[in-house]
Order: C-alpha cells, then structure tokens, then sequence
C-alpha cells in the first residue's frame, strides 16, 4: 500500500485529519514536529488528496514504497537558489550597480523563457567586465547563505553512503568553496577569466548548461551503479530539468512553475532536509 508524507512548518491537526480521511488512510505515524506519514492510503485518492495537501501549503509526497535512504547511491544539487539563498552572479552584480539588469536576465533563464542558457550566461558575464575578484569573495561572506536543511541532508546522506555532488550554472569561485566546506564528493560550475585581480566579462572553457548538468550526473550515476530509484536531485530552474530528469526522488526546490510540473516531488514550504522523512533512516 502507498503512503503519503505531509510536510510543512507548522503542521495542522485538522488538515492532517482531513487529508487522512480523503487517502482512506490505515494510520497515521507521526514522525516529528514538522512531518507525518499518513499509512496505507487508497490508491486512487491520489491525485485528491495531493491537491487538497496544496491548498493547506503543506509539501505531500506519495511513494508506493517507503525505501531505506541507503539503498539510494546518488545526491545532486543546484547551488543558487536550492543549496544556497542567492543568485551569486545577481548580487556579483550589484557591485557594479546592475543587478537589476543581470536579474532580469537569470530570471527569464531559469523560467525558460530564454531556451539558450550557455548565451543567456555569456550575456549576464559580460556585464561583469571590471569587477574585482574581492567582489566575489565579499558576496560568499556576506551574502550567501545556504538554504535550511542543507548541511543536514548533506551529512546524513553521507553516513548512509551516497555520493554528493553539487552542479551548477554558476561558477566556480563558489561551488569550490561550498565543495570543501560540505566535504562533498564533487562539484562542477563555471570558471570566471580573472586578468590582474579583475573580472573580464568572459567565461573559460565549454559551459556548464543543463546538458552538462546532466552529463555531470550521469557519470556519477554510471561509476556508482545507480539506477535512476538510486539517485536524489534537486534544483529550481529550466537548466536543472535535464538533470533531474535522471533520477527517480526529482525535487523542485521552491522551484519555478516549469520545473514544479514536471519534478516528482516539491518542497513548496519544508526545509532541504525534508527529504529524509521520505525513507527509512538507520538508527
């Protein structure tokens, strides 16, 4: 029997009641403040009581069968906008005093409103020219942040085996960092030319785009022998569709509506760490 996992910051007994009574639920096992798994629910309640758990802003996940976080081998990330707070080249900008114009931009990229990302990066990089490198290690300080849950999910991930990797459109100033902090296993972005301390306004080397995205993950996949039920993605824009596509736990992240139809499980409202309430975690 199928089961569904309610999420939300602060869980409501009367919408749980609700949404155990819409699933013809068996049961419901609480399994902390913030998270309930509602017990052997009706198959065909699915798409009701999905709905119904969105109108109460509560994040739902239906799985078929509850799996042991180790059984899985890969966990992939996006870095803005998922693991971290920010659009790093957004507030990169800002330096310069044309956020506003590099913003526009990266939004109408990450919607899919701008189908080529690899020009629509080389376009907001070029906006870039005569930054100072110091710029970027002010923004890593003082402005990025990562998201709540992330250091969490990243640790228990590990210590039941899985393979991190973090994969960005971004760059490389910052995943680095982000790699070595987190101890994670990989990270691929893109690599600012720097001439004397300063921004050129130019990327080196082929772009990491959604096809690399996914090509970066694939590869993992394939050294760890992953199948897709084996791999946890997630990400918030178009570019990061490609990748999520290759596994089965696809999480929208407080996603773009793009990415939010097409990605098996959101996070609307819980913290990163939220996926771990979807398996069976070893004590």
């Amino acid at each position: 029997m199928a089961h569904i996992i309610l999420q939300a910051p602060s869980l409501m007994a009367a919408d749980i009641e609700r949404l155990a009574a819409v699933a013809c639920a068996g049961g419901v096992q609480e399994l902390g403040p913030t998270a309930v798994r509602l017990l052997d629910v009706d198959p065909d309640s699915r798409d009701e009581a999905l709905a119904q758990a969105a109108a109460a802003r509560m994040d739902a996940a239906w799985l078929d069968t509850v799996h042991r976080l180790g059984d899985c081998r890969v966990l992939a990330m996006d870095m803005d906008s998922t693991l971290v707070n920010i659009e790093c080249i957004d507030e990169i900008a800002d330096a310069v005093g044309r956020k506003a114009e590099v913003a526009a931009i990266t939004e109408a990229a990450m919607r899919g409103e701008i189908r080529d990302f690899a020009e629509s990066l080389r376009r907001r990089v070029a906006l870039l020219r005569g930054v100072p490198e110091t710029a970027l290690e002010q923004v890593f300080a003082e402005r990025l942040r990562l998201n709540p849950g992330a250091e969490r999910l990243i640790e228990v991930a590990r210590a039941h085996g899985l393979k991190t990797i973090l994969v960005s459109g971004g760059f490389t100033f910052f995943t680095e960092r982000l790699r070595r902090g987190l101890a994670l296993d990989e990270a691929h972005a893109n690599t600012l030319e720097v001439v004397d301390g300063v921004l050129t306004g130019r990327v080196l080397g082929d772009i990491v785009d959604g096809a690399a995205k996914a090509r970066h993950v694939r590869e993992l996949a394939e050294s760890t022998g992953a199948a897709p039920e084996q791999i946890i993605v997630l990400g918030d824009g178009s570019n990061d569709l490609p990748m999520m596509s290759q596994a089965y736990y696809s999480v929208a992240y407080r996603a773009k509506p793009v990415v939010r139809a097409q990605a098996r499980f959101a996070l609307d409202y819980s913290p990163l760490d939220a996926v771990l309430n979807w398996f069976r975690l070893r004590h």
